[in-house]
Formats: structure tokens, C-alpha cells, sequence
């Protein structure tokens, strides 16, 4: 499903594994009915709505102790005054629909695509840190790695941040736009 703030992976990915890990309880399939059943023409926007049941160190960690809820893309106009039409991400409409970042939910982890420069990616497992620190920079998430990888693969395949992976409460919202 399209997101308008897709954002980037060092945002991203923590929001969605510890969702994984607590939300939606381990449960691949329920996170993926959420995502995509439960809207009806895309999201707007993910938010720390998506935390719930995780404990607050973890939402501190991640969100610098922010709120914000996740929006759908439920009021779009149509120029032509039509009903908006559901805005599924696939390899051949990504390019059209400006996606910068692509998180696909594998049954073992989360396939993350940078959609300009590749058309798939490495996963990263269910089990990772969601504190762990990734990279945005497209050239640190090769394809067509197809393997799961694990933490610490992670972490070594990619340079360690000098910022932790939560943004501050000032670059926050920077990052989302």
C-alpha cells in the first residue's frame, strides 16, 4: 500500500519491527491485514499509534517520547471529481507514484527495496532490534539479497551511525516531509 511518508529506513524500520513485536503480537499476517485491508485507498502517514504494547522505553527510544497517529489518505479530491482509487505499490507503479523507499512484509522479515535504485532488497528479520541503527543511504541495502538478515549482519553491513536511531524531537519532523 502507498504511504506519502514512506520515509526513510532509519525511521521507518524501527516503527515497523517493534509493530511487529508487540502490536501485532509476532503475527505476520495480522500486521499485513492492517496495512492493507484496513485502509481504503492508502496511508497518509504511520504513526506511534503502532507501538501499542510496547513498552515505554522502547516508544522513548524510537520517538523521543512523540505521538502522532497514523493518517489515511481517506479525503483525497480527484480532479475529475471521481472516487480516488486504491493505491497499491507494485514494481511497475512505484516509479509513478514518486516512491523513494519500499518495505515489503515477508513472512521472515521485512524486505526493504530503495525503489529508484533496485527492485528488491535485503530483509531484515523479525527478530531484529528495532533500536538497531540503519542506513538511508540506497547503496548500504543491495539486491537481490533474498536471505533474512539478522542483527548483527545488519549492523556489519552497514557503517555505524554516529546518531542514535531515534530522531531527536528537532530533526523528527524533517524527516517526515
Amino acid at each position: 500500500m502507498y504511504v506519502h511518508l514512506d520515509g526513510q529506513p532509519s525511521e521507518k524500520l524501527p516503527l515497523l519491527l517493534a509493530a511487529f513485536q508487540h502490536r501485532f503480537g509476532r503475527d505476520a499476517e495480522a500486521m499485513a491485514r492492517h496495512f492493507v485491508d484496513g485502509v481504503a485507498v492508502g496511508w497518509d502517514e504511520l504513526g506511534t499509534d503502532l507501538l501499542d504494547g510496547a513498552p515505554p522505553e522502547l516508544i522513548s527510544a524510537l520517538t523521543g517520547g512523540q505521538q502522532w497517529p497514523s493518517s489515511t489518505l481517506d479525503d483525497l479530491v480527484t480532479p475529475d471529481g471521481s472516487p480516488p482509487v486504491r493505491m497499491t505499490v507494485t514494481e511497475q507503479t512505484a516509479a509513478d507514484q514518486d516512491v523513494q523507499w519500499g518495505y515489503v512484509l515477508r513472512p521472515h522479515g521485512i524486505e526493504v527495496i530503495p525503489v529508484p535504485h533496485a527492485e528488491a532488497g535485503p530483509v531484515i528479520v523479525w527478530a531484529t532490534d528495532p533500536r538497531t541503527g540503519f542506513s538511508d543511504h540506497p547503496g548500504h541495502w543491495p539486491s537481490p539479497a533474498r536471505t533474512p538478515v539478522g542483527p548483527s549482519a545488519a549492523r556489519a553491513a552497514r557503517p555505524p551511525r554516529s546518531a542514535p536511531a531515534a530522531a531527536t524531537a528537532e530533526s523528527r519532523p524533517a524527516a517526515r516531509r
